[in-house]
């Protein structure tokens, strides 16, 4: 698949580093062209004879999947102006709305969630997906934490769109979990919340820890 990523910090690098080991094509956008860059030059000598580079936001139209990876704000605000050019796309949101100054509670209204908003802020026949939002960049560039690997819980309402989350997810050797339609990702960001809040406390995990489904 062409995997265009929006963004250019950690976790648009960890997100590209999982797309490349599974053989895609990736290509980053940013606001500075120069980071953009700069982060396709390292994840090419992080995975010898990958397809990545730069892009300008005008060729969104030859993906088969984008990433917003960047924060809630910033990918509503992605989403308006991209407009018609996301539609059809399979467009993956991995935000969380968190209040960042107390890590206490989501920024948008209890019946509603940050993928919802997006979805209703795109164009029509963008499919949102919502995924990678439990998974924090370290692990992302390592692929699993204490051996096993990374669980991606994906949430949306185009079956199709999800079964390619699902592809780009498997074949970077990570472990989908489809939980259903898009009203899930209020469940999905809650649980980041917490799993976030957890990140910050005194003896915390730096990190680098994982939500993991394990059953015999």
């Amino acid at each position: 698949m062409r995997v265009f990523i929006v963004g250019t910090g950690n976790m648009a690098g960890g997100i590209a580093t999982r797309a490349l080991a599974g053989g895609h094509t990736v290509r980053l956008i940013g606001t500075d062209p120069a980071k953009a860059a700069t982060l396709a030059d390292a994840l090419g000598e992080r995975t010898p004879g990958a397809d990545v580079a730069p892009a300008v936001p005008d060729a969104v139209g030859s993906a088969d999947v984008v990433v917003l990876a960047v924060p809630f704000d910033a990918a509503r605000q992605v989403v308006t102006e991209y407009g018609d050019q996301l539609a059809g796309k399979t467009v993956v949101d991995i935000s969380n709305p968190v209040d960042f100054s107390t890590f206490d509670s989501l920024t948008v209204p209890a019946d509603s969630s940050g993928a919802q908003q997006l979805a209703e802020a795109a164009a029509p026949g963008t499919h949102v997906v919502k995924a990678f939002n439990t998974t924090f960049a370290g692990s992302l560039v390592a692929g699993e934490v204490g051996g096993l690997p990374l669980d991606v819980f994906i949430a949306g309402d185009d079956a199709a769109a999800r079964d390619q989350v699902a592809e780009l997810v498997s074949s970077g050797g990570l472990n989908p979990v489809v939980v259903g339609g898009l009203r899930h990702a209020r469940e999905l960001e809650g649980i980041q919340l917490l799993h976030m809040a957890l990140q910050t406390r005194p003896g915390g995990h730096g990190w680098m820890s994982a939500i993991k489904i394990v059953a015999p």
